[in-house]
């Protein structure tokens, strides 16, 4: 089978590539090409698989080709952030909702109903005069979303759910929590603090926290967010419950929470490496959010999100072992040995 990633070269993108080049197969069916659209390219253990094919530049103009390809499946990630798109109204609109449409068109072209898995948001929620927000947002939760971001994500929902009802394609929409913890550099996200707040102290580098830490908000760890990818692209129709977004499971956590457990992970000194720095700008965005989700749609596909944000920072430790300092890691070390005495 053929599968498309847009965005495959990010983050989320490449460990779903591997996941997937892993795995070997989707519905029994053998990955015979795995093709990763980005503005950049992949990382080189990508590019060595011979099942795997780079295309590199803006999704927009790479769209009208994919007709030709007869995908048998796509995950559609690719998409400007919400910080950017606050900052770029037409950059958000030309990233997120043209070059949606131009993908969904293409794949309508092509004529042979492919699988599709869109990653939504949890952004689609917002407080509104008409309808406050719950503390806890359900898939059933009247999406009224306060960012241009979350915006997009809506609105690509229900395309993505008309395609399928048309019979254009088969669709379903995941909506993905903020995935913590991202290595690398921030990149424009108001929620790039969530991973910053860990990352940087690891790392043995002072962080900003721009909101204060009474904020609550639903996290996933990279590994659980590319299971949900993979499990909503393998279940049926049936098992889905409906065209509508679904909610991947979120960990429900207070960013002071995960102070505490990076403290009780890696030591006071690591914590301390925390400022706060307010930034009216990302409170104002954040405070737009949803302070905690719950999935029941994604539970009975079998997901489940972690115990606590302690395992979140030890899969980062784990994971990136290089971004961590000696110290941070054998603190670490000692916290998993106490752990299990």
């Amino acid at each position: 089978m053929k599968l498309l990633i847009t965005g495959g070269a990010g983050f989320v993108g490449a460990r779903l590539a591997r996941a997937l080049l892993k795995k070997g197969a989707l519905h029994g069916k053998p990955i015979e090409r795995l093709v990763l659209a980005d503005q950049f390219p992949p990382p080189a253990d990508l590019q060595a698989d011979p099942r795997v094919e780079a295309r590199t530049g803006p999704l927009l103009a790479q769209c009208a080709g994919f007709a030709q390809d007869r995908f048998d499946g796509v995950f559609h990630l690719a998409s400007a952030v919400s910080g950017e798109c606050e900052a770029d109204f037409e950059l958000g609109l030309r990233s997120n909702l043209d070059s949606t449409r131009a993908l969904l068109d293409a794949l309508r072209a092509a004529g042979n109903v492919p699988r599709f898995v869109f990653s939504s948001s949890v952004a689609v929620f917002g407080p509104d005069a008409s309808n406050p927000m719950p503390p806890l947002v359900r898939d059933d939760t009247l999406p009224t979303p306060q960012t241009s971001y979350g915006t997009h994500k809506l609105i690509c929902e229900h395309l993505v759910a008309d395609y399928t009802r048309k019979g254009f394609i088969d669709g379903r929409s995941a909506r993905l929590n903020t995935v913590t913890v991202r290595p690398g550099k921030p990149n424009g996200a108001a929620s790039s603090f969530f991973s910053g707040i860990i990352r940087e102290p690891l790392a043995g580098q002072e962080a900003v926290l721009p909101v204060d830490p009474s904020v609550s908000h639903p996290v996933s760890s990279p590994s659980r967010t590319v299971e949900g990818l993979i499990a909503v692209y393998e279940a049926s129709a049936e098992a889905m419950g409906g065209r509508a977004g679904l909610n991947l499971p979120a960990l429900n956590v207070k960013v002071g929470d995960m102070l505490n457990a990076l403290e009780a992970v890696a030591g006071k000194a690591t914590r301390a490496l925390v400022k706060p720095v307010p930034d009216p700008t990302i409170q104002r965005i954040v405070g737009g959010w949803s302070k905690g989700a719950v999935a029941a749609r994604a539970e009975k596909l079998g997901l489940k999100p972690e115990a606590d944000f302690a395992d979140i920072i030890l899969q980062y430790i784990h994971d990136h072992p290089a971004a961590v300092t000696e110290a941070a890691r054998a603190a670490a070390a000692n916290y998993e040995r106490s752990r299990k005495a």
